[in-house]
């Protein structure tokens, strides 16, 4: 995940710079409306070197609006599903470890396209693109069995005053920094296709519900199945009293993706001209 952190960086300096250096043009009010669908994967403490490992299905909702042929700006709505398996990553296997769990992601994000392009057009059909924005996405994660992970080993008060090895309890709600690369292509008039590849490095560790150490536990307790299901942190009688077992790595948060293809229809707003037709339909003619 450390390259990915890289990539980021320079997505963002690329952008930044694409910002100021787009040449601003005359441009009709246009807007896209539009779904996306495609492949959605999780990567953390249970599969922190494998994209697209356990991945499952995604889709999403967009608006997106041209400020003119090089930048644009959307909102979406992704919901995404998640899943991870020690089983199924290979890393830490004696852990044991698996959940399962439901993104539901509001994003903001700037789109930077590399060529002019704007959908209908004959001649600036096609264009590579680079995004980055911020989001807000509610996870819950879930064992296989649908049983509700979010807070069980942090709410186990086994000395009367502290939850399990002093973990705070956490939120289902956080934030995350979208950003990716695509390609865009005009399908016709008022069609347009786009293929993306979007990363989110989110500002949580817990969307695996694996963070730190395991809970201090004794044989029979109910959230041992969960927390331990192999007795990896478990002495000879069944018994977890061994100080700060590592269960996940605190310092590195989760990360999740989507691979997507999405489909756009485009309006033009009252009082914009498109270049198909308008008092200024001149205004991309050169595109």
């Amino acid at each position: 995940m450390k390259n990915c952190k890289k990539h980021f960086v320079v997505a963002l300096i690329v952008l930044m710079l694409g910002r100021f250096l787009a040449p601003i043009e005359a441009h009709a009010q246009i807007i896209e409306v539009g779904a996306s669908a495609g492949l959605s994967y999780y990567m953390g403490d249970i599969n922190p070197r494998k994209p697209f490992n356990n991945s499952s299905v995604g889709f999403g909702m967009l608006v997106r609006y041209y400020e003119n042929t090089r930048w644009a700006f959307r909102l979406s709505y992704s919901y995404l599903q998640l899943k991870g398996s020690d089983d199924v990553s290979g890393y830490r296997p004696e852990r044991g470890l698996s959940f399962k769990t439901n993104i539901h992601d509001i994003a903001a994000i700037a789109e930077f396209n590399f060529w002019d392009y704007f959908t209908g057009s004959k001649r600036n059909d096609l264009s590579p693109y680079l995004f980055g924005g911020i989001s807000a996405f509610y996870f819950n994660p879930k064992a296989e069995d649908g049983t509700e992970l979010c807070n069980m080993y942090t709410d186990v008060d086994y000395e009367g005053t502290m939850p399990a090895r002093g973990e705070d309890k956490y939120s289902k709600f956080a934030i995350s920094i979208p950003f990716g690369v695509g390609v865009k292509y005009s399908l016709g008039s008022k069609l347009g296709v786009a293929f993306e590849w979007r990363w989110d490095y989110t500002f949580t560790d817990w969307i695996d519900d694996c963070h730190a150490y395991y809970p201090k536990y004794n044989p029979g307790d109910d959230y041992v199945q969960y927390s331990d299901p192999t007795g990896f942190a478990a002495d000879e009688n069944g018994v977890n009293d061994k100080e700060y077992i590592q269960r996940g790595n605190k310092s590195d948060n989760d990360w999740f993706g989507y691979l997507n293809v999405s489909v756009v229809y485009k309006f033009v707003l009252p009082g914009g001209n498109d270049c198909h037709g308008g008092a200024n339909k001149n205004i991309y003619k050169n595109y």
